[in-house]
């Protein structure tokens, strides 16, 4: 164990249905279906615990499906803004801080939103492949989302949107991320935000380890 503690901490925030949601469509005129729709589906507001802005709250809002779970990850990295962007922004580069993905190859676009990488997962996971869309990528708010949109695995209709801000200290960065996914047949909601909260978490304190030592080289010396 080293003797001083790390830099970088990390909140797993679960959203579930204890939080407060409001209906993501229709009105209260609709038919008797229609409500049974609405029922189904909900928005689901972040109610982390973590300090986020309400301009960065406000992409973690997801419309949550009758057979989909949402949840996100927190995590505080020692570096900042532009060092640790410079490595999440990189959507043809994926593996440079996500150790789960052996490869990726862009098959459409440039880089801009719309763009579709082909990435490959290391052996052991329940995937192979999938393909996946840039959503967003704002340079100014900094701010990434992307939905996977084809391969092989098991996570159908995944969307995830990170996004950074400077800490309250004004010395570090706080990444927050989150998801929403369908449950796959014979897994439970829990099982389901477990096993991708294991995956997220894992990328998310790479990050923060390249992203630390990388502002410790650029860091002038005493």
């Amino acid at each position: 164990m080293p003797s001083n503690p790390p830099k970088s901490s990390l909140l797993v925030h679960r959203i579930n249905g204890s939080n407060s949601i409001t209906a993501a469509s229709g009105n209260n005129n609709n038919s008797s279906a229609m409500s049974g729709q609405k029922q189904a589906q909900k928005r689901f507001p972040l109610t982390c615990a973590a300090q986020v802005p309400d301009a960065v709250s406000r992409h973690h809002t997801h419309v949550i499906g009758p057979n989909q779970c949402c949840s996100a990850v927190v995590q505080h990295i020692g570096a900042p803004v532009s060092t640790v962007w410079s490595v999440v922004r990189r959507f043809d580069n994926p593996q440079a801080y996500k150790h789960f993905v052996k490869s990726c190859h862009v098959v459409v676009g440039d880089g801009d939103v719309g763009t579709l990488r082909e990435v490959h997962v290391i052996s052991g996971l329940p995937a192979a492949n999938s393909t996946e869309r840039l959503e967003i990528l704002d340079d100014e708010r900094h701010v990434l989302s992307f939905s996977v949109i084809g391969g092989d695995h098991r996570l159908s209709n995944y969307r995830s949107v990170t996004t950074l801000h400077p800490s309250p200290s004004g010395t570090g960065t706080v990444v927050l991320e989150s998801y929403v996914v369908d449950i796959p047949p014979g897994n439970t909601k829990e099982e389901t935000c477990g096993f991708v909260d294991t995956i997220v978490r894992c990328n998310l304190q790479s990050l923060a380890q390249i992203a630390e030592n990388a502002a410790g080289r650029n860091r002038p010396s005493a």
